[in-house]
Protein backbone atom coordinates (compact mmCIF):
# COMPACT_ATOMS: atom_id res chain seq x y z
CA UNK A 1 0.00 0.00 0.00
CA UNK A 2 1.48 3.37 -1.21
CA UNK A 3 2.18 5.96 2.06
CA UNK A 4 0.03 8.58 0.35
CA UNK A 5 -3.03 6.47 0.02
CA UNK A 6 -2.79 6.19 3.64
CA UNK A 7 -1.80 9.52 4.40
CA UNK A 8 -5.29 10.54 2.68
CA UNK A 9 -7.00 8.33 5.28
CA UNK A 10 -5.96 10.19 8.28
CA UNK A 11 -4.75 9.87 11.40
CA UNK A 12 -5.35 6.45 13.34
CA UNK A 13 -6.20 4.68 10.56
CA UNK A 14 -5.41 1.52 7.98
CA UNK A 15 -6.83 0.68 4.84
CA UNK A 16 -8.49 -1.76 6.67
CA UNK A 17 -10.79 1.02 8.55
CA UNK A 18 -12.01 2.81 5.25
CA UNK A 19 -15.49 1.55 4.59
CA UNK A 20 -15.45 2.56 0.75
CA UNK A 21 -12.60 2.75 -1.88
CA UNK A 22 -14.11 3.76 -5.24
CA UNK A 23 -17.84 4.62 -6.42
CA UNK A 24 -19.06 4.32 -9.99
CA UNK A 25 -21.73 5.53 -11.86
CA UNK A 26 -23.39 5.01 -15.11
CA UNK A 27 -23.05 7.73 -18.60
CA UNK A 28 -24.16 7.39 -21.80
CA UNK A 29 -21.21 9.44 -23.07
CA UNK A 30 -17.88 9.42 -21.75
CA UNK A 31 -16.77 12.06 -23.54
CA UNK A 32 -19.30 14.46 -22.61
CA UNK A 33 -19.51 13.16 -19.05
CA UNK A 34 -15.98 13.63 -19.00
CA UNK A 35 -15.81 17.58 -19.79
CA UNK A 36 -18.76 17.48 -17.28
CA UNK A 37 -17.28 15.74 -14.80
CA UNK A 38 -13.59 17.57 -14.75
CA UNK A 39 -15.46 21.09 -14.35
CA UNK A 40 -17.32 20.33 -11.26
CA UNK A 41 -14.56 18.03 -9.53
CA UNK A 42 -11.99 20.36 -9.47
CA UNK A 43 -13.08 22.80 -6.59
CA UNK A 44 -13.44 19.97 -4.87
CA UNK A 45 -10.05 19.39 -5.40
CA UNK A 46 -10.36 15.81 -7.87
CA UNK A 47 -8.45 15.32 -10.69
CA UNK A 48 -8.63 12.49 -13.83
CA UNK A 49 -5.79 10.00 -12.76
CA UNK A 50 -7.32 7.01 -14.73
CA UNK A 51 -8.66 6.16 -18.26
CA UNK A 52 -9.67 3.18 -19.70
CA UNK A 53 -10.71 4.81 -23.13
CA UNK A 54 -14.22 4.38 -24.26
CA UNK A 55 -14.80 2.50 -20.94
CA UNK A 56 -13.87 4.26 -17.90
CA UNK A 57 -12.49 7.39 -16.09
CA UNK A 58 -11.50 7.21 -12.81
CA UNK A 59 -10.92 10.70 -10.62
CA UNK A 60 -9.56 11.41 -6.89
CA UNK A 61 -7.51 13.07 -4.67
CA UNK A 62 -4.87 10.69 -3.95
CA UNK A 63 -5.95 7.64 -6.20
CA UNK A 64 -8.98 7.49 -8.43
CA UNK A 65 -12.25 6.79 -6.24
CA UNK A 66 -14.94 8.89 -8.38
CA UNK A 67 -15.18 6.23 -11.73
CA UNK A 68 -17.58 7.63 -14.57
CA UNK A 69 -18.38 4.31 -16.73
CA UNK A 70 -19.82 4.23 -20.39
CA UNK A 71 -23.07 2.94 -20.80
CA UNK A 72 -23.83 3.82 -23.70
CA UNK A 73 -27.68 2.09 -23.86
CA UNK A 74 -28.79 2.85 -20.51
CA UNK A 75 -31.91 4.80 -19.71
CA UNK A 76 -31.94 7.69 -18.42
CA UNK A 77 -31.70 7.92 -14.30
CA UNK A 78 -34.87 7.76 -13.11
CA UNK A 79 -35.52 10.84 -10.71
CA UNK A 80 -36.98 9.10 -7.91
CA UNK A 81 -34.27 6.40 -8.34
CA UNK A 82 -33.36 7.71 -3.91
CA UNK A 83 -29.15 6.73 -5.10
CA UNK A 84 -27.16 9.97 -5.01
CA UNK A 85 -23.64 10.37 -3.83
CA UNK A 86 -22.01 12.85 -1.65
CA UNK A 87 -18.63 13.90 -2.22
CA UNK A 88 -17.18 16.25 0.58
CA UNK A 89 -15.74 19.94 -0.12
CA UNK A 90 -13.12 21.94 1.64
CA UNK A 91 -15.17 24.94 1.84
CA UNK A 92 -18.86 26.56 1.39
CA UNK A 93 -17.25 28.52 -1.80
CA UNK A 94 -16.24 24.65 -3.10
CA UNK A 95 -19.74 24.08 -2.27
CA UNK A 96 -20.91 27.30 -4.87
CA UNK A 97 -18.35 26.23 -7.46
CA UNK A 98 -19.25 22.87 -7.72
CA UNK A 99 -22.72 23.81 -8.25
CA UNK A 100 -22.22 26.80 -10.45
CA UNK A 101 -19.87 24.29 -12.59
CA UNK A 102 -22.70 21.58 -13.33
CA UNK A 103 -24.83 23.92 -14.24
CA UNK A 104 -22.61 25.10 -16.97
CA UNK A 105 -21.46 22.17 -18.31
CA UNK A 106 -25.04 21.07 -18.78
CA UNK A 107 -26.23 19.55 -15.34
CA UNK A 108 -29.48 20.71 -13.53
CA UNK A 109 -29.65 21.91 -9.63
CA UNK A 110 -31.73 19.71 -7.58
CA UNK A 111 -30.88 22.00 -4.41
CA UNK A 112 -29.21 25.39 -4.57
CA UNK A 113 -25.80 26.18 -2.44
CA UNK A 114 -27.09 26.50 1.17
CA UNK A 115 -27.41 25.51 4.71
CA UNK A 116 -29.39 22.63 5.68
CA UNK A 117 -30.45 23.00 9.19
CA UNK A 118 -32.64 20.09 9.03
CA UNK A 119 -29.98 17.77 8.54
CA UNK A 120 -27.08 19.30 10.93
CA UNK A 121 -26.70 23.45 11.91
CA UNK A 122 -23.58 23.68 9.84
CA UNK A 123 -24.57 21.33 6.84
CA UNK A 124 -23.74 23.67 3.99
CA UNK A 125 -24.48 21.79 0.24
CA UNK A 126 -25.54 21.73 -3.11
CA UNK A 127 -27.14 18.97 -5.12
CA UNK A 128 -26.77 18.46 -8.99
CA UNK A 129 -28.68 16.18 -11.43
CA UNK A 130 -25.82 15.56 -14.25
CA UNK A 131 -27.06 15.08 -17.93
CA UNK A 132 -27.89 11.19 -17.07
CA UNK A 133 -29.74 11.60 -14.27
CA UNK A 134 -27.23 10.88 -11.85
CA UNK A 135 -27.98 12.83 -8.44
CA UNK A 136 -24.33 14.17 -6.79
CA UNK A 137 -24.08 16.67 -3.74
CA UNK A 138 -21.29 18.13 -2.33
CA UNK A 139 -21.17 19.11 0.98
CA UNK A 140 -19.17 21.01 3.82
CA UNK A 141 -19.83 21.41 7.73
CA UNK A 142 -19.50 25.32 8.87
CA UNK A 143 -18.90 26.18 12.09
CA UNK A 144 -21.03 28.34 13.50
CA UNK A 145 -23.18 28.94 10.28
CA UNK A 146 -20.36 30.21 8.60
Amino acid sequence: MDSGFLAALGPGMTERSAMIDHISIAVRDLGKADAFYSALLAPLGFAKMREWPGAAIGFGKKHPEFWINQRETMARVAADSGVHICLRAPAAAAVDAFHAAALKAGGTSDGPPGLRPHYNEGYYAAFIRDPDGNRIEAVTFLRDGR
